[in-house]
């Protein structure tokens, strides 16, 4: 096994970090990595808003749920979709920009921002740094977008905690690899594999000295209560993104 799979292998998501600040030149290279990741039509419609500011990342911490761990890293970055740069590519050549009337802009920004969050959580680790993702940053998107001044056709998809870790943890178990690879074509048969999964995440949760619960009573508890989560359907409408052709 090879450095490079060894560190995705390894991975964690701490919620405890050492105020210690990220060496500005260690940042630099994690979002150069970022950069480094493919995109659809190399339009790189991906950027990255580094918050360090103590008062804003505290008002980040509110926005995305009260998750105190987003004030406490010493680092906090708002990975967003962003076309606003193809508008601009646009007018450079006296072209209109409409692509954010089409419902696969949204699919298109969402799986850039997931590539490059991908490699920034790589490069991250391979540094000694800790992380984990925020999807709370898509609660209150109106209120994100203002602190941020985010301009149209740009929108926070998902946040990232950046610092060294105050703790250490243990490697949660994952989904048996047939509950996820599927060979030629999908197998809608995964009640089995959920249940053995199940098991191994009780007895994780168990060796932690934590309540023990099935993974499939955490999701299906956390979907119930969010059947529809943040407020994505009012913003992305105000930042340029009417998805025309999704209405019926």
């Amino acid at each position: 096994m090879n450095e490079v799979i060894r560190t995705l292998m390894n991975h964690r998501s701490f919620r405890q970090y050492r105020q210690e600040p990220v060496e500005p030149e260690k940042l630099k290279t994690i979002i150069k990595a970022a950069q480094a990741a493919p995109s659809w039509v190399n339009g790189q419609q991906v950027s990255v808003i580094a918050v360090r500011s103590e008062e804003r990342r505290q008002r980040l911490s509110v926005l995305s749920g009260n998750q105190k761990h987003v004030a406490q890293a010493p680092v906090f970055l708002v990975f967003c979709m962003d076309f606003y740069r193809a508008k601009v590519a646009g007018e450079l050549e006296g072209q209109p920009f409409e692509a954010a009337k089409d419902v696969d802009a949204l699919l298109v920004g969402a799986t850039d921002v997931g590539i490059a969050l991908s490699n920034a959580i790589a490069a991250a680790e391979s540094l000694g740094l800790g992380i984990i993702p925020i999807g709370g940053v898509r609660r209150h998107t109106a209120e994100v977008i203002e602190l941020l001044q985010l301009p149209e056709y740009v929108f926070p998809v998902v946040g990232l905690c950046v610092g060294y870790p105050a703790e250490e943890l243990p490697k949660k178990p994952r989904l048996p690899l047939e509950a996820v690879l599927h060979e030629e074509q999908y197998n809608p048969e995964v009640k089995s594999l959920i249940e053995a999964y199940n098991l191994a995440h009780r007895a994780s949760l168990k060796e932690q000295g934590l309540t023990e619960r099935d993974w499939s009573s955490t999701i299906a508890h956390f979907y119930t209560l969010n059947p529809q989560y943040g407020d994505a359907q009012h913003t992305l409408k105000r930042q340029g993104f009417t998805c025309d052709n999704l209405k019926d």
